[in-house]
């Protein structure tokens, strides 16, 4: 059995638990990491080959989740695992016995995850997961498109923007960057979907690829009108919000105005569910602009940045179920 380092034991006797600590705490409690490591495994490379051998897949998923959790680089990961006692403990580092794994072999298992499609394989391994713990139903869905920024500084080796990203006007300011558009399960408010585009991407034309196929009922604001009359977003019966200048030209004297009204109150407080998942990935895990370059790397963080989201959305109904079955 192995010594705990005086620096180690220092920290067990603090205290204060901090929110830090007790963010970890509750994630190694409900992500289903036996189910995720199983994904990559298959695809992660084995030892027995000449040179270092590699660090398992629980450390370097670890460190993943902590990169979209935080909003790190590959190198202020690696700072941050050697300042942070929380952080080593929840990865499994002792700096007694190990280094930190630096930012190259993060970078390396970033890459084997896109090479391999692995982010949307471990998005859908966590949906499942959801669904078998009864939280993810299928009766509705709320669609909805977040933009989010790129850089537009063209001071690179190329001397140009990203060619994937494209500017879009939102009221009176552009923006310049890529489009998360998501489907979210209308009852608990779980993501089940996510397309990333270019920012000048119509939200409507999205609107059927956002759908499971299993809704009776789909939701949306007033950017996606006319989506029940496209051919891929036929099958359910969808309830689009009035436009803005409309709803503002109602006449509220009169009976019908005001139950026109009503039903938009109504329609916003279902379409109020969609706005959590971008809170947590924009506010919580700071994912406030693209990271990568093109198209596709962003969208394999999408899948990251989403599923880990939907547990932090369902954490505390995850935590009564965990406590249940503890008893």
């Amino acid at each position: 059995m192995s010594q705990r380092s005086f620096a180690s034991a220092e920290y067990v006797l603090k205290k204060k638990r901090t929110r830090r600590e007790e963010f970890l705490a509750e994630m190694e409690r409900i992500v289903p990491w036996a189910r995720l490591e199983a994904a990559i495994a298959p695809s992660y490379p084995r030892s027995g080959r000449v040179g270092r051998p590699p660090i398992g897949v629980p450390k370097m998923l670890r460190m993943y989740c902590l990169q979209q959790w935080y909003g790190l680089a590959d190198e202020a990961l690696e700072d941050a695992l050697y300042d942070s006692q929380s952080m080593r403990d929840f990865v499994g580092v002792d700096l007694s016995r190990e280094s930190v794994p630096d930012a190259t072999t993060l970078l390396k298992f970033r890459r084997l995850l896109l090479a391999n499609d692995l982010t949307k394989t471990l998005f859908d391994e966590i949906n499942a997961h959801l669904s078998e713990k009864g939280l993810l139903m299928r009766a509705g869905t709320i669609v909805d498109a977040t933009i989010i920024a790129s850089p537009s500084s063209t001071k690179n080796a190329k001397g140009e923007r990203d060619p994937d990203m494209h500017q879009a006007k939102k009221g009176n300011q552009w923006h310049f960057g890529m489009k998360a558009h998501i489907g979210v399960d209308a009852e608990s408010g779980l993501v089940h979907t996510v397309i990333g585009t270019a920012a000048n991407v119509n939200d409507v034309t999205q609107a059927g690829a956002l759908l499971h196929g299993e809704e009776e009922s789909a939701f949306g604001d007033a950017g996606y009108r006319g989506a029940d009359k496209r051919p891929e977003a036929q099958g359910p019966t969808w309830f689009i919000a009035m436009q803005p200048g409309k709803r503002r030209a109602l006449d509220l004297t009169k009976k019908w105005a005001r139950l026109l009204e009503k039903a938009e109150q109504l329609k916003a407080s279902v379409r109020a569910k969609v706005e959590h998942p971008f809170h947590v990935v924009k506010n919580l895990f700071r994912h406030r602009k693209a990271r990568y370059k093109g198209m596709a790397k962003n969208q394999g963080q999408l899948y990251s940045l989403f599923g880990l989201a939907n547990l932090v959305i369902a954490k505390r109904s995850l935590m009564d179920l965990d406590a249940r079955g503890a008893s």
